[in-house]
């Protein structure tokens, strides 16, 4: 942020909002369109497996978690912790007032210095807690603002540019050892999950059909769409991009999470794709918490997959607000493995449908959280080559306008270099001086 000024940034951001939102859209369309016609919620929900526990939560918290999650209180607990309304049960105890007619008689009985009954209610109360996970959005925000104020300070704040940008040299070079050995641990992720189904050919005799729509959704939108919206825009080979984004895609398959995986994404799309540096510190952060067309795709087809499996039949108005609830509910899930599950009860309770059946495909979720994930990587990165492709204009004139203050500054400084040399020339030697 430090190397562009207010006004480029400002377009490149709305380039990117506008990018986001189209894709994320299309994709809770394409969702909801699969899962109409190829129907996966035939049969009964009494005989599917169910496994896990559901985390309720009201889409008011959900969004002020994602507010209050841009403005982190301490900058160092966020590089692992992000906030997250809990929910507590607390017992109230409740008057009620005595009905003559029911009770009346009763409280005279007992006692005539009763004048009411008292009941004992429990409801769920929010309190604020946290989640294991990097914040990544109020890193974002601070990094962003704290940008701006480095390239506003110009000659002053040339040295914290410099640091910062030596220390994420030492963070791209330590990340270049990680990706020596990261196949190795991403097998071991998957295998120890595998591992971890109790009835894997049960679960996946229930969940066959469920399981492939969403993977045919997903790759509708990701071998189709997205290449497609980059080829209209830039004219160049989408494949050929997503060929040197092939070591961030599997770091996503393994890690299913964006975050985690945002590292690995910077050094595909800087070195093997030539992408400038100043798009993708700027895009692909803010994507990785708020682009999520995978899990928006996937949770407008589970929303309406559980709705067919309890034989609801949905009007047009109810998938409307499927599709709404889902893109909304998308941006709020936080770039960590399965938060779309929990973003998922949401989007249920839009329509009235019970939260308690999204048991039946935690089964599941954990490899479709994976391709997923994929998904969202591919669209950060193929988002941040448009972005690149429409800035263009605005990254040249900051570059031409950088080169010009270099050569000012220099012929500012070449006056006084020349009087001071003028002054060592004219300076006798020491034989004249003796003279």
């Amino acid at each position: 942020m430090a190397a562009l000024d207010s006004k480029a940034s400002g377009k490149m951001g709305m380039r990117a909002v506008v990018y986001y939102m189209t894709t994320t859209i299309i994709a809770v369309v394409i969702g909801i369109v699969i899962v109409i016609i190829i129907h996966p919620g035939k049969g009964t929900k009494e005989n599917m497996h169910r496994e896990g526990k559901i985390v309720q939560v009201t889409a008011a918290d959900a969004f002020l978690d994602l507010i209050r999650n841009m403005f982190p209180p301490n900058l160092v607990e966020a590089c692992f912790k992000q906030f997250k309304t809990n929910y507590e049960k607390r017992s109230f105890k409740v008057p009620v007032q005595s009905n003559e007619t029911l009770v009346g008689a009763v409280i005279n009985n007992v006692s005539e210095a009763m004048e009411t009954l008292t009941r004992i209610t429990e409801e769920l109360v929010p309190v604020p807690g946290s989640v294991n996970g990097v914040n990544a959005l109020g890193l974002v925000v601070f990094s962003m603002c704290f940008g701006f104020v480095i390239g506003n300070m110009k000659e002053q704040g040339q040295a914290l540019k410099e640091f910062f940008d030596s220390l994420n040299e030492a963070i791209m070079r330590l990340v270049a050892v990680i990706m020596w050995y990261a196949p190795l641990g991403i097998l071991f992720l998957i295998a120890g999950k595998i591992v971890e189904m109790e009835d894997m050919g049960v679960i996946g005799g229930q969940l066959a059909m469920y399981t492939v729509t969403v993977i045919v959704g997903l790759l509708i939108h990701a071998v189709i769409v997205l290449p497609l919206l980059y080829f209209l825009v830039t004219r160049k080979n989408p494949w050929v991009f997503i060929g040197g984004l092939l070591q961030a895609l599997i770091t996503a398959l393994g890690t299913s999470s964006s975050s985690a995986t945002l590292p690995i994404t910077f050094k595909c799309l800087e070195e093997n794709n030539g992408v400038d540096k100043r798009v993708t510190r700027f895009v692909l952060p803010v994507g990785a918490t708020i682009n999520m067309d995978g899990t928006a795709l996937y949770e407008a087809l589970a929303a309406i997959f559980i709705a067919q499996v309890n034989n609801f039949e949905l009007n047009f108005g109810q998938i409307i607000t499927i599709s709404i609830t889902a893109t909304a509910a998308s941006i709020g899930a936080a770039g960590i493995p399965q938060a779309g599950l929990v973003t998922m009860v949401i989007v249920l309770t839009s329509v009235g449908l019970p939260t308690d059946d999204i048991t039946l495909i935690i089964a599941v979720d954990w490899f479709l959280d994976r391709l997923r994930t994929t998904t969202n990587v591919l669209g950060d990165s193929l988002g941040a080559g448009i972005v690149e492709h429409l800035s263009r204009h605005e990254l040249k004139n900051r570059d031409m306008e950088m080169g010009n203050s270099v050569i000012e500054e220099n012929e500012m400084k070449k006056p006084y270099q020349l009087i001071a040399q003028e002054s060592e020339t004219e300076k006798p030697t020491d034989s004249e001086t003796k003279m």
